[in-house]
């Protein structure tokens, strides 16, 4: 699935806000968000200072992403809730905040509400297949104009 470098902001954003929920960051937590930086095409130095920053940051909008295709929506929910049981500790807080993002994405609640049990009884490991691998980021410098 291709989707845009401010789609995949927005993808990163949310996913710091999710693990700012807990007002801590965990190993696991910034092992993934990494990765997940280094898959959108993110700068390292980048990635460690939204990370190590996310609690002071006041410039960062707060509120639930809302993306532009319910599949888009379902794979950030999906590595969400990955990255919130990463931690191998449950935080209804995070949980409800997922599911804020699903409602703010016309998705299902049933949909989410399996998906969380999923996650829930998954005892997977950081090397588990996340859903931003399946996601290609359109490159903005490259012209699509015919020559």
């Amino acid at each position: 699935m291709n989707i845009s470098v401010i789609e995949g902001s927005t993808y990163y954003r949310g996913l710091l806000l999710l693990i700012s929920i807990d007002r801590s960051t965990s190993e696991p937590e910034i092992v993934l968000m990494k990765r997940i930086g280094k898959a959108l095409g993110f700068e390292k130095d980048f990635c460690n200072n939204a990370i190590h920053e996310i609690f002071d940051n006041k410039f960062i909008l707060k509120e639930p992403p809302k993306f532009s295709s319910t599949e888009l929506a379902k794979k950030f929910i999906k590595d969400g809730l990955f990255l919130a049981h990463s931690d191998g500790e449950n935080h209804p807080e995070e949980e409800i905040w997922l599911e804020s993002i699903a409602v703010r994405n016309g998705i299902d609640t049933e949909w989410f509400l399996r998906e969380t049990k999923n996650a829930a009884s998954r005892k997977g490991t950081l090397e588990e297949h996340l859903e931003i691998y399946d996601l290609n980021i359109e490159n903005p410098r490259v012209s699509t104009f015919p020559q």
